[in-house]
């Protein structure tokens, strides 16, 4: 199975913004960091903020936040959202042509396989991509550790 880029820039946006905490981010500020690029990161930002992961807040103080608590948000939910087809190989699809399918035993087999994969995501949640990593990760996107003070914001 192989996530798509999708996939992987939201998790990635998801991960950065729960750093933050309650700091608000921009899109510019995340594609840099991640080197990545804005205009596909907005579309991401967009479809995270469309099924409630983050709010965007417009104006001059705007930004990004995350809309839900990290540890109410399971990462197999998240890959769900994001992955637009789960279909691991052609006998998945309506458009299915394999000549074997009614014989072949190999569509059941991954689609417990998937099930698995995604149960397992299920058992983890965006708090669980922290934990004691948090510092680390921190140094690692160069953010500054401090929260915003009202006076600083």
């Amino acid at each position: 199975m192989h996530l798509t880029r999708f996939t992987d820039y939201s998790l990635r946006v998801l991960i950065y913004l729960a750093v933050k905490g309650e700091q608000r981010s921009t899109i510019t500020e995340i594609a840099e960091r991640f080197e990545i690029s804005r205009n596909h990161l907005m579309k991401v930002v967009q479809d995270l903020n469309h099924r409630g992961y983050i709010t965007s807040i417009r104006g001059k103080n705007g930004g990004l936040l995350l809309k839900r608590a990290p540890e109410t948000i399971p990462l197999g939910e998240l890959v769900r959202d994001t992955e637009r087809d789960l279909a691991l190989v052609e006998c998945f699809g309506d458009d299915n042509e394999c000549i074997i399918t009614p014989a072949c035993r190999l569509k059941p087999i991954l689609a417990e396989a998937l099930a698995a994969f995604l149960a397992v995501l299920d058992h983890y949640t965006l708090a669980d991509l922290l934990g004691p990593q948090r510092p680390r990760l921190v140094r690692l996107l160069q953010l500054d550790d401090t929260p915003a003070t009202p006076e600083s914001s």
